[in-house]
């Protein structure tokens, strides 16, 4: 066995990670072990696979993960963030480096010191947003501040969708796996910068703010604001901007329908006693709203109550979609952990999942309003429109999940700027060069261009 081999496990076996690892094992050298879950999620049932074993679906033993991370070079975490800590903790036990794709979060941070200590290097954000977003942005504001320029205004709005022709439903949207997390992404609190002013949205108005947005000719988006885009004034290094918004991207009408939905009750997590077995979808939303029945026109009197619909137009709309969902309907409907959330889940992924030649995309575009010493105020939009292959990857499959393998084979090859101890995100030129560079060979790139104003 060559000494030049390295060992590399990959936890999680979603779609993620098989561009990841088609990446990666085009160098021979590269031993890759899948690291996947059977029922209930916990880091103490993990079944490791080699590669061959994997992809001919052989069982393999259970092994806790502190052994099955000592045994390698380097992790990739792309299992649930709540869990990257556990596995970080390992890694520091062993010595052994760590890539994952998310955003560095406080229990990550609390663990800065203890990975200088052991001398590895956690490399975070290395996905497509977080990811390709930073590797562009940072570009874009070295170049200006490099010319005399300052970045007055910085947006970044970011969408993973069902391809137009493919976002055919009310929601105007479809999911790859769980649509818990995606709903519940929509229910997040936001805070931004707004012409130097702090602004916060609670998370129950946050589908209230969304508003068209142009990115592209031919596409119909609104955009809202996503989690905390305060601190990135200090991450991209644009002490001057007095705007700076990062948020997502969904097609018209989408935000309008997740209130409605929240409104009537379907996104509360808590347990009801009330919800059993034997109930019909339309005796559930008459209990959770409070409507004197479960008649047609009972719920549709209590829904309009609530919903406040601003038009016609709009109660039709949502009336006809909350039908087509079938949650007013006489059918009995299948409980899911014994709440109105999960229950819905279960009906949209069966509803509303990607079928089989439907293609996604990934939207993403930032904006930067720059400010020259001499000449006026210039508007510049840096896009990327990826359309995935129903034959090959998902358009997010992809720009995940080969960035996460770029900056895994950089940390591998000791590349300087990869190889520093600690807890790292690409916010610097020397992080996003070489990481950028490689994913533009792969064919995916933001395209620059200069607005009139």
């Amino acid at each position: 066995m060559s000494e030049d081999l390295k060992k590399i496990l990959v936890l999680g076996s979603g779609m993620v990670a098989p561009p990841c690892v088609e990446y990666l094992t085009r160098k021979h050298e590269n031993q890759v072990t899948i690291g996947r879950f059977q029922g209930e999620f916990a880091l103490n049932k993990l079944i490791l696979s080699s590669l061959s074993d994997f992809v001919n679906g052989t069982e393999a033993s259970s092994q806790l993960p502190t052994y099955a991370v000592a045994a390698h070079d380097v992790v990739i975490s792309l299992i649930p963030y709540t869990h990257h800590a556990t596995v970080i903790k390992s890694a520091i036990k062993s010595k052994t480096q760590v890539v994952t794709t998310s955003y560095v979060s406080d229990a990550i941070k609390e663990l800065e010191s203890a990975a200088k200590e052991a001398g590895i290097t956690v490399v975070n954000e290395v996905g497509v947003d977080p990811g390709v977003d930073h590797l562009y942005a940072i570009q874009k504001i070295d170049e200006a501040h490099a010319k005399g320029g300052k970045i007055r205004e910085f947006y970044s709005y970011c969408g993973g969708l069902p391809a137009p022709e493919c976002a055919d439903n009310p929601l105007g949207f479809k999911f790859s796996w769980s649509p818990r997390g995606a709903l519940l992404s929509q229910r997040n609190s936001a805070r931004f910068l707004k012409d130097g002013e702090v602004v916060e949205i609670p998370s129950t108005e946050l589908m209230a703010t969304a508003k068209p947005y142009h990115v592209k000719d031919g596409y119909e988006f609104v955009a809202y604001p996503n989690r905390n885009s305060v601190p990135f004034r200090e991450f991209y290094n644009i002490p001057e901007a007095h705007t700076v918004m990062r948020g997502s991207l969904r097609y018209a009408g989408n935000p309008t329908f997740v209130q409605a939905l929240a409104n009537l009750g379907w996104l509360e997590q808590d347990k009801k006693e009330w919800l059993k077995e034997g109930m019909t979808w339309a005796e559930i939303q008459s209990k959770a709203i409070g409507a004197f029945g479960a008649d047609e026109s009972s719920l549709i009197s209590r829904i309009e109550e609530l919903a406040k619909f601003p038009t016609k137009a709009e109660k039709d709309r949502i009336l006809s979609g909350l039908n087509w969902i079938g949650v007013l309907s006489s059918e009995k409907a299948p409980i899911v952990e014994g709440n109105l959330l999960d229950t819905l889940c279960r009906q949209l992924q069966n509803l509303m999942s990607f079928k089989e030649g439907e293609r996604d995309l990934v939207m993403l575009q930032h904006k930067f309003v720059v400010e020259w010493p001499d000449r006026p105020m210039e508007t510049t939009t840096s896009t990327l429109e990826l359309f995935g292959d129903p034959k090959r990857f998902s358009g997010m499959a992809l720009s995940v999940g080969v960035t996460c393998g770029i900056a895994t084979q950089l940390l591998l090859d000791g590349h300087p700027a990869l190889s520093k101890p600690g807890v790292l995100a690409p916010y610097t030129k020397e992080i996003c060069d070489p990481i950028r560079a490689l994913l533009e060979t792969e064919g995916i790139k933001m395209i620059e261009e200069t607005v009139k104003n």
